[in-house]
């Protein structure tokens, strides 16, 4: 599910980018150190849509650096047990991604009906082969139970 929150993060700058640029080098620092990161609290963040504000420096001793507080809006995704989700098929066995989520599908939650074929191209088949699951193949499924790593919600 996709959420749309306030954050808050103190960013370090060095004081080479202090000027007229002030603002764009911390917003576009933000952006870089933010976007693509995952904490297990809020997710997965996706794209920074604004900045509600940045707060006064305070210049660290002996570096000259300046911490920021800087309170950002964005878009997370956090997956949820019971939740519907599409996915991509990565490895058999199987694994899929559903955008940066990487989900296991255990082989004993695989519908009884199939069956898996190893061989060049491994996948598991319908006994009347009207359903092949392979690399590449988009699949629905529910989540049963998430497991948050320091980085990643798995």
């Amino acid at each position: 599910m996709f959420f749309h929150i306030v954050l808050e993060r103190n960013m370090q700058l060095h004081p080479r980018h202090f000027g007229r640029n002030l603002r764009e080098h911390l917003v576009s620092k933000l952006m870089k150190d933010v976007e693509g990161t995952c904490s297990g609290r809020h997710g997965f963040v996706v794209a920074i849509t604004g900045i509600e504000n940045i707060g006064k420096g305070l210049i660290r001793d002996g570096t000259g650096f300046v911490t920021f507080p800087i309170k950002y809006q964005c878009v997370v995704f956090r997956p949820f047990k019971g939740e519907i989700l599409e996915a991509v098929v990565t490895m058999m066995g199987f694994f899929a991604e559903a955008g940066p989520v990487q989900i296991f599908v255990s082989n004993h939650l695989i519908p009884d009906d199939m069956e898996f074929q190893s061989g060049d191209m491994p996948n598991y088949t319908t006994s009347d082969g009207s359903v092949k699951i392979q690399k590449e193949s988009e699949v629905r499924l529910k989540i049963i139970g998430t497991r948050v790593d320091a980085t990643e919600i798995v």
